[in-house]
């Protein structure tokens, strides 16, 4: 038996009231119960908005999760499998609405909506009371026809009290990516909400199966996170703060918000950092901060994509192809961290998203997300931020914080060049390592450097600094050198750890 439309509405009610929307992204328009609707569309895939419906289809939805767990073809995939299994529970409930179809009367289509109207003044007055962010337009998140792009016009569509319009497009959708399981799940709740109420009573016990089916749970998680990313827009004009100099050699940088599942995509240019594009992610399964290898952490830090990996010589587990990055990088090393063969890489092709918390320590993208990453990065040359938290600040904030490193830097490169090498010295820390073809450590670098220049006048080129800050405080300096005279030079990438008020060099990579 179809579920009422007065029984869905007390389940929303119920997960504003417990905090789980707080800033409702849409404007109000003219009275409370548009403020409840709107809240209605953002928690179409909450657990138990999503399938208030009888025991028969909780059962079925429960015993579906329970084949995709056996059928489980190795720990990181079993995340996967269950978001599968499910929506193969939320088809089987989508013929039941229709044949419920018709089956209500007037009296209690009447009913609900009393019963709805109620309780949608009581949650939206609670809503309404917290502060919020002004929203994006669906095109700001991503680049236009994305799969996630149109996911989200369908709930702006609800949230105007276009559920029929709302409906087509969620069935273009899923025809269209026939694997993005939460896509699935959003069409059978706008499907279900066209069947008339009826008298039925709530049926808790299956309510509360869903609730608690881990299927359920990550499907409601990744919802929660996408539409976070539309409410919690970065200010306009503003750069992560990891980027305070980008060389215009490096034509885009990613950045990674692993409490947002978000990755997000800036083009470079002489005009600065401009963010282009974001997307959808998963991190791993026991969230980040890798430490050692295995513990199925994805690592935080600044890194370097190191390669391309073409996806003809992977297994269809990575999808449309993968981009190692350089961890363990040397402030890692240096710490002590352990693991390795951390990438970006794809979906397997029967599945469109994997839950927030579900890889091995990689970060994962949808497919056709990928596939518009992998167009656009520089091997070695396009960094990538992955932070648990981003905060986002404005390019003369970047600049001012840069200026204490302009100066250290500046300050190595006129000591070696004044052949002073005891001076030059005090800028390396003693276990200092060089990776090049000559081996240098901490004692002979400074004697290397006087050597090298000969005295002569350089020009630095084409800087980058990153700055990561996580207890300690590190500058990741990529830059070429070429001295007077001459028509080409090095490149360098050096990394600094603050100690005090001095900047020190631990690390120097001779990348040409």
């Amino acid at each position: 038996m179809a579920h009422s439309q007065g029984k869905r509405r007390r389940l929303v009610t119920d997960i504003v009231r417990r905090g789980r929307l707080q800033n409702p992204p849409f404007p109000r328009r003219g009275n409370l119960l548009a403020a409840l609707v709107t809240a209605s569309a953002l928690m179409l895939a909450a657990p138990g908005a999503a399938f208030a419906s009888n025991k028969q289809a909780g059962a079925k939805t429960g015993s579906s999760a329970k084949a995709g767990k056996n059928a489980n073809m190795g720990a990181d995939k079993a995340a996967g499998n269950r978001r599968a299994a499910h929506a193969a529970g939320s088809r089987s409930s989508l013929r039941e609405a229709r044949e419920a179809r018709g089956s209500a009367g007037k009296s209690a289509q009447a009913k609900g909506r009393k019963a709805s109207l109620a309780e949608s003044r009581s949650a939206s007055a609670a809503a309404a009371t917290k502060p919020g962010r002004r929203s994006a337009p669906a095109a700001s998140i991503q680049e236009a026809g994305s799969a996630e792009a149109r996911l989200i016009s369908v709930y702006e569509m609800f949230g105007r009290g276009q559920a029929r319009p709302a409906l087509a497009k969620a069935r273009d959708l899923v025809r269209d990516y026939p694997n993005f399981q939460l896509a699935q799940l959003v069409y059978g709740d706008l499907l279900a909400a066209q069947v008339p109420p009826t008298n039925s009573l709530p049926d808790n016990a299956g309510i509360a199966r869903l609730r608690g089916n881990p299927a359920m749970a990550e499907l409601h998680e990744e919802s929660r996170r996408r539409l976070q990313a539309l409410r919690e827009r970065p200010p306009a004009g503003t750069v992560p703060s990891q980027f305070l100099s980008l060389s215009t050699r490096s034509r885009y940088a990613i950045a990674v918000d692993a409490s947002r599942s978000r990755l997000y995509l800036l083009e470079n240019s002489d005009k600065g950092l401009k963010l282009v594009a974001d997307y959808y992610i998963s991190v791993g399964k026991s969230g980040t901060d890798k430490v050692t290898e295995g513990d199925a952490r994805t690592p935080l830090g600044v890194y370097y994509i190191t390669s391309s990996l073409d996806p003809k010589s992977l297994k269809d587990f990575y999808g449309a192809g993968a981009l190692p990055i350089n961890y363990p990088n040397p402030y890692d090393v240096r710490r002590g961290k352990t693991g390795g063969g951390i990438w970006l890489h794809g979906t397997p092709p029967q599945q469109f998203a994997r839950a927030p918390l579900a890889s091995d320590g990689c970060v994962v993208m949808a497919n056709p997300d990928l596939k518009q990453l992998l167009r656009k990065v520089q091997i070695g040359a396009t960094p990538v931020v992955t932070a648990r938290s981003l905060q986002w600040i404005s390019p003369p904030q970047a600049e001012k914080e840069a200026q204490t490193f302009t100066s250290a830097i500046t300050a190595w490169k006129d000591t070696r060049a004044s052949g002073n090498e005891a001076q030059l010295k005090k800028f390396y820390l003693p276990d200092f390592q060089r990776n090049s073809k000559k081996p240098i450590d901490g004692i002979s670098a400074p004697h290397d450097e006087v050597e090298y220049a000969q005295g002569k006048r350089v020009q630095f080129k084409d800087m980058s600094y990153l700055h990561w800050r996580d207890g300690d405080d590190t500058m990741i300096a990529t830059f070429g050198e070429v001295f007077e005279g001459e028509k080409s030079g090095r490149t360098r990438r050096q990394y600094w750890l603050r100690q005090g008020t001095e900047w020190k060099l631990f690390h120097e990579e001779i990348l040409g």
